[in-house]
């Protein structure tokens, strides 16, 4: 294939401003914030570089644009708003990317229906505010909240910190408009619920752009809370924590915020309110006049008389103030550290399980560990999250980078299949978590794979993601 000429013809479909070679733009889309990629990035500057960036500002550009590469046979790597930490936006060798960031415009509030239609690569932190003058909430507060776009937080399946009450994006999501791997547009109609089939909605829903784009959505809204109630409570483990949690979950409250923090993570941040050694919880509860005080009440009663000891509001507070703040992450990665957040998901039965033999083993078998920590921050009446931080310095070469760094992964991943948990809460999967998808979905993995072919016959989208290839293991590993 000339790829030139390829790129010309794509030209003069999309027109001169649609598609860009430039240096800088082809470098910026070539990756996401894959934490593994920072720090490679110390000692080998190399990376797969796309052939070019295209940048729609319609749906028919985008079905434009995958009707003739599906022709061509060429991978497209689907590029929102570079906020994964998992390679899922990592262009591959001879490449397109397809840069959404045009296509960010709110379109329709639903004041009747409580709804709001907005196109794919708005910023949730935008579409938020905005919605906050309109005296609504979306409800969805994810970490990465002010650079994760829409469309990128329905293909992985987020998860945001208010999640215990409002839900994840699966749960908001009401209909969408996609764009399929040949460049046919599909349409899901916003509905409260229906029986005609399968929730097709669920093909996009943590796709992760291999099976077609998504195009505009349509998520539900709430009123702003009018009344709002918090406290912080010290627990002496995270297993009496997380006791605590599934005895409230499954009495039938849903507080807005429930965050149980380990030992190590309170003597970051919580000194002054704890002894050595505690774990602490933090809840929120939010909703109609009347309501939070009611659930906090009832909530209070239920810790307490699990071995929760009140501390007052002053660790929601600095919780709540400083949630989203990341920045440390490039300057530590720049000297060669490895600092990398792994979130799982299991039943009640087996998360403190998890949680213990993780952290166990990471310090007993990987000497270069300089911190692991771990907390529960979504929580639901079956079970729990847990959040794993880990920090490590490995010797400074890339050989030595990559094994610390997969024998972390490794350990994190075998216990948490061993344990019957999902190996991903909300990060999704990209290219990083690929090579465990069949561990994971055992005889279900062939389902996704035929899925896969009938979707994306051509295989042109997003190589790499969420389906493994034999050639990513061997290079990753």
């Amino acid at each position: 294939m000339d790829e030139q000429a390829m790129i010309h013809e794509l030209t003069n479909i999309l027109g001169a401003d649609r598609v860009s070679q430039a240096e800088d733009v082809v470098t910026k889309y070539a990756r996401d914030t894959w934490p593994f990629r920072l720090v490679e990035r110390k000692f080998r500057s190399i990376q797969e570089m796309p052939l070019c960036v295209i940048h729609p500002k319609t749906t028919e550009d985008v079905s434009k644009t995958l009707a003739f590469l599906n022709k061509k046979g060429v991978n497209v790597v689907p590029y929102g708003g570079g906020s994964s930490v998992t390679g899922a936006a990592e262009s591959t060798r001879h490449s397109v990317v397809i840069n959404m960031g045009k296509m960010n415009n709110i379109l329709h509030l639903n004041k009747e229906n409580l709804t709001v239609t907005a196109q794919p690569a708005i910023i949730m932190a935008q579409l938020e505010k905005w919605l906050n003058e309109q005296d609504f909430i979306a409800g969805h507060y994810p970490q990465s909240i002010e650079l994760a776009q829409l469309g990128g937080l329905i293909s992985t399946r987020s998860s945001g910190q208010f999640s215990t009450k409002y839900g994840n994006i699966e749960d908001l999501l009401i209909g969408l408009e996609a764009v399929l791997p040949n460049g046919d547009i599909v349409r899901i109609k916003n509905n409260p619920r229906r029986s005609t089939g399968p929730d097709l909605r669920q093909l996009f829903l943590g796709a992760e752009g291999i099976f077609g784009i998504i195009t505009e959505v349509t998520l539900k809204v709430f009123p702003k809370p009018a009344d709002r109630w918090s406290q912080a409570y010290a627990f002496e483990s995270v297993r009496k924590g997380l006791e605590s949690i599934q005895q409230f979950m499954q009495a039938g409250w849903k507080p807005a915020v429930v965050r149980l923090h380990d030992e190590f993570e309170t003597s970051q941040k919580y000194t002054k309110y704890l002894n050595k050694g505690e774990a602490i919880l933090l809840l929120i509860s939010e909703g109609p006049e009347g309501y939070a005080q009611v659930e906090g009440h009832a909530l209070n009663k239920i810790v307490q008389a699990n071995g929760g000891r009140p501390l007052g509001v002053g660790p929601v507070e600095a919780w709540f103030e400083h949630r989203n703040e990341v920045g440390a992450l490039e300057k530590l990665t720049s000297r060669g550290m490895i600092v990398d957040t792994i979130e799982i998901s299991a039943m009640w039965s087996d998360i403190a399980n998890i949680y213990e033999q993780v952290t166990k083993r990471l310090r007993n078998e990987v000497p270069e560990l300089i911190a692991i920590s771990g907390h529960a921050s979504h929580a639901y009446m079956q079970g729990t999250n847990i959040y794993f931080v880990l920090a490590t310095k490995p010797l400074q070469n890339l050989d030595e980078v990559k094994r610390v760094y997969w024998s972390i992964w490794n350990i994190v991943m075998e216990v948490t299949l061993a344990n019957d948990g999902s190996i991903c809460h909300h990060h999704g999967i990209g290219k990083l978590r690929a090579q465990w998808m069949p561990a994971e979905l055992g005889s279900s993995y062939s389902l996704l794979e035929l899925i896969k072919r009938s979707l994306d016959p051509n295989g042109i989208m997003n190589k790499g993601t969420l389906l493994p290839l034999e050639e990513q293991k061997l290079v990753d590993r």
